[in-house]
């Protein structure tokens, strides 16, 4: 159940996220800080094409948006990869973490103990990194808060001084160090990424 952490209440609308896109198995979870508005309206995660997570995913683990949005979920889900968000709700004018204001977070206590396998957390960004290390690290129990948390560029496109090049790089490196079977060649970095950044 989520728990409504932050009296910080804006006159705005409120947003209610999305549930967790895992399987049983799932090892590695990525984790944002809440769907933009674009995401919303979609009801999709990443859904803004300027957002970068699935041009990143397309070249390490071939979840390209050209593909359905369930093949790409699949796509990852077989993986290993899960997806969710750290906070459940939340009111934000736009998409600017930094608006994020009357947080509920999700219930991450019931999501390690149905999905146990996980052993690595890898948070979009350094406000999802941010939220979880405040808002839910005191709450969880060992071993689940031992488990490693990597925080990883973000994708957003609000997030511009990174290149995407680079940001690719540190996600392959994160992300295969936990999924090493799930680097086939043909994923590699390819020169077209330049034209892309």
């Amino acid at each position: 159940m989520a728990r409504n952490l932050s009296s910080n209440f804006r006159d705005v609308p409120k947003s209610e996220g999305f549930g967790a896109v895992a399987r049983h198995d799932a090892r590695v979870l990525i984790l944002g800080s809440l769907p933009g508005q674009v995401s919303l309206q979609r009801a999709e995660y990443y859904a803004n094409p300027l957002n970068a997570f699935w041009t990143i995913m397309a070249h390490l683990f071939g979840a390209s948006r050209d593909l359905p949005y369930a093949v790409r979920l699949r796509r990852l889900n077989d993986c290993g990869i899960a997806l969710w968000d750290v906070c459940a709700s939340g009111h934000r004018p736009g998409s600017l973490d930094s608006n994020l204001s009357n947080i509920m977070v999700n219930d991450f206590g019931g999501f390690f103990l149905d999905h146990p396998a996980i052993k690595l957390i890898c948070f979009n960004g350094s406000t999802a990194g941010q939220l979880y290390r405040r808002r839910v690290l005191p709450g969880l129990l060992p071993p689940y808060a031992e488990t490693r948390r990597e925080v990883l560029p973000s994708t957003s496109p609000a997030h511009a001084a990174l290149s995407l090049e680079k940001k690719l790089n540190r996600w392959r490196e994160v992300l295969y160090s936990t999924l090493p079977e799930a680097n086939p060649p043909i994923f590699e970095f390819r020169s077209s990424l330049k034209a892309e950044s």
